[in-house]
């Protein structure tokens, strides 16, 4: 496999990290995982050192194996049921405004972990009714009872990333679904347009700009209204290989078609990643 040298504009200042030593004792005290630690984020010691962290829910292990993904990939651990209290209490301790939830995919519950999710919405709104929840949820294997729970729960975003383009999906993401991703975000809306929907897709896996801009008209169509574009970073030599590290004008491109297409807001950039900054997104409403 050839190595590409990162271009300057990927090069990521690691001394941002002042607070990164309270987040981990706080996670650690809770017994909690983050996604920032565990796909290894670009923009996790800056984020940390922020105080805000993405809480990854459902353990650590994954029941799918995408190939551009660094989250372990075995045997899924048993459901913790003190962990919506934690994550809840977690959050409040960490003073955050906006608190993302995310989790591995768990095609191993009848619900895809839909009605742990809910518990975690709840048990935030227990204690801090103001906090802004926003969720970031597998595909729940397209069963739309299993959503209905989420929805139900009303976080104020529901996040389900696209990832690449379709072509793309049988090398990338083999057991998801394109139009199965499409028409979860669908039915959010469907469900409760209330509920504002965020995807984002990686770009330098070897789409073509085109295949690009026809994802990005698909999720106006399901009346997405926040996107994230940033750039693959293969976690390992054995992950998926980068194909193109993409010049930030590309970004800059994508940013203004997908503005013109109608989106509220629209993150593009190569650092970007899914929750990077997600609180500024509602203030452009």
């Amino acid at each position: 496999m050839e190595i590409r040298r990162k271009p300057k504009w990927l090069r990521i200042d690691l001394n941002k990290g002042r607070s990164v030593d309270y987040v981990k004792k706080v996670l650690k005290e809770f017994s909690l995982n983050t996604v920032c630690e565990e796909a290894n984020c670009p923009n996790r010691m800056e984020c940390f050192s922020k105080k805000t962290a993405t809480f990854m829910i459902l353990g650590n292990q994954c029941t799918r194996n995408c190939r551009f993904c660094n989250v372990s990939h075995e045997k899924p651990q048993m459901v913790n049921e003190d962990e919506p209290d934690n994550v809840a209490k977690a959050a409040v301790r960490l003073g955050l405004q906006h608190v993302v939830i995310t989790s591995v995919t768990r095609d191993d519950l009848p619900d895809g972990g839909a009605n742990h999710f809910a518990k975690v919405v709840e048990a935030i709104k227990a204690l801090d009714e103001k906090m802004i929840i926003e969720v970031l949820i597998p595909d729940l294997q397209g069963k739309t009872v299993a959503l209905e729970v989420v929805v139900k729960s009303k976080p104020a975003v529901i996040n389900h990333n696209i990832e690449t383009v379709p072509r793309l999906y049988d090398q990338v993401r083999p057991q998801a679904v394109y139009g199965r991703s499409l028409q979860l975000l669908e039915n959010v809306k469907a469900l409760d347009d209330n509920i504002l929907t965020k995807s984002g897709i990686m770009v330098g896996l070897g789409e073509r700009e085109e295949e690009v801009i026809e994802v990005l008209k698909d999720l106006r169509r399901v009346g997405c209204n926040f996107l994230t574009i940033g750039q693959y970073l293969p976690p390992s030599v054995q992950h998926y290989p980068v194909a193109e590290y993409i010049h930030p004008s590309v970004f800059e491109k994508y940013k203004e078609r997908a503005m013109e297409l109608g989106f509220d807001f629209v993150a593009s950039d190569p650092l970007v990643r899914s929750s990077y900054n997600a609180s500024e997104m509602l203030k452009a409403l």
